[in-house]
């Protein structure tokens, strides 16, 4: 027995209910479903921003947008610009969510809680007359002349238009490869350091600003960096893992990192400071106070691994220690051994080649009447509700071009 639809849409996640929405409303006589294969919908938005859900983020202007994204930002700067963050904004705002934005940019809603983005989607897909179909694991899909035959392990599906939303799901890039798809294979991209290193091994917890570079490469990030229990987290080491996400996986997580932990300080500067220091403070000790804005747990840390005693006076420091301790606070380098996934907010790099997908429409440059949304194309981005803008805006073009 099969069951017709206009339009089907597998994966009932962020893209795929955005979707869905979208169509209905701009034509309310089609008939479209969501298929998911698990037994509820929108798991990642229930725990994306720690539960809060970060919709988007207070980036308003589409060139500006786009360098939020290491893979897709040449793509998107034309989709950004038929629906950006402030017609995020509007759209929750019209279906009755309010959003907030926060001192870092990212926006949530005014509720603090997915449930509302959930319940907003859910009451939607209801008063839209939309068939949520849970449980529908896709086995196989088929192309026939003027339709696609989708299977699950239940049911056989005819529709007209297919809209894949699956995010990164490899059973699905496999079909799509048998359709003559390339896929680039998918790698970690928001990962944390594992670093084990004498010199934060007893800060967990401390905070500070600081740029980080990788050994040999180009990468490079600043923001404000987190030493945890396993090493190194924070915006900066995330941004550091998004954009060197195929380096990194290429050297198979095992690298050299300097870190420069008063940020845009140049060697000069420092020595200046420390040299004037040594004259001003001179009878005191120098593992004593942090001179920077660096908390005095890092300060103390940084000066013992520069080879000076604690109760060493600032009149009684040598050429080569001096050297040594702005070396450890520009330019320290620490040995990452592995990677810790950031959170559930995993996030992959990979998925359809972009080359192959029509970014006015979200189709398939292959086959006609096949369209995709969200993460299951080769486009990721750095955290702050960047990966949910993404999904906003191409289910708002898929629905567009339908």
């Amino acid at each position: 027995m099969n069951s017709n639809f206009d339009i089907i849409i597998v994966g009932g996640g962020a893209a795929g209910f955005f979707s869905a929405i979208n169509i209905v409303e701009k034509n309310p006589k089609l008939k479209v479903a969501i298929l998911e294969r698990g037994n509820e919908v929108l798991q990642k938005v229930r725990i994306s921003g720690g539960g809060r859900c970060n919709v988007t983020h207070a980036c308003f202007e589409p060139n500006e947008l786009v360098k939020f994204y290491p893979r897709g930002e040449k793509e998107l700067r034309g989709p950004f610009y038929q629906f950006c963050s402030g017609d995020t904004i509007e759209w929750f705002e019209k279906h009755g969510v309010e959003l907030k934005i926060e001192a870092d940019g990212r926006m949530f809603p005014v509720s603090n809680s997915s449930q509302t983005i959930i319940d907003c989607f859910l009451l939607a897909t209801q008063k839209l007359g939309i068939a949520v179909l849970t449980a529908q694991s896709v086995q196989s899909i088929f192309k026939q002349e003027k339709h696609w035959k989708i299977e699950t392990q239940t049911e056989n599906y005819i529709t007209e238009k297919l809209i894949l939303a699956t995010g990164s799901n490899p059973k699905i890039w496999e079909m799509l490869q048998n359709y003559g798809h390339a896929v680039v294979s998918p790698v970690p991209s928001l990962f944390t350091f594992n670093i084990k290193d004498s010199r934060i091994i007893e800060l967990p917890g401390v905070a500070t600003y600081a740029t980080v570079k990788v050994k040999d490469t180009k990468l490079t990030s600043s923001g404000p960096l987190l030493i945890t229990h396993w090493g190194m987290s924070g915006p900066a080491i995330l941004k550091l893992s998004a954009w060197g996400a195929r380096i990194l996986h290429d050297k198979n997580y095992q690298f050299t990192i300097f870190v420069n932990w008063l940020n845009d300080f140049e060697k000069e500067e420092v020595e200046k400071k420390l040299k004037d220091l040594k004259q001003e403070h001179a009878k005191k000790a120098v593992s004593k106070k942090s001179p920077f804005e660096l908390t005095n747990r890092l300060w103390e840390s940084l000066v013992l691994a520069s080879g000076i005693e604690s109760e060493t006076k600032w009149a009684d420091l040598s050429k080569i220690q001096l050297t040594n301790l702005v070396n450890q606070l520009i330019n320290g380098n620490f040995q990452v051994n592995g990677k810790s996934t950031f959170k559930e907010e995993f996030v992959t790099a990979g998925g359809i080649d972009l080359k192959e997908i029509n970014f006015k429409t979200m189709e398939s440059k292959l086959h006609e009447n096949l369209y995709f949304a969200g993460e299951i194309v080769n486009i990721d981005a750095i955290t702050g509700g960047f990966n949910f803008q993404n999904a906003w805006t191409s289910g708002f073009i898929v629905a567009n071009a339908v």
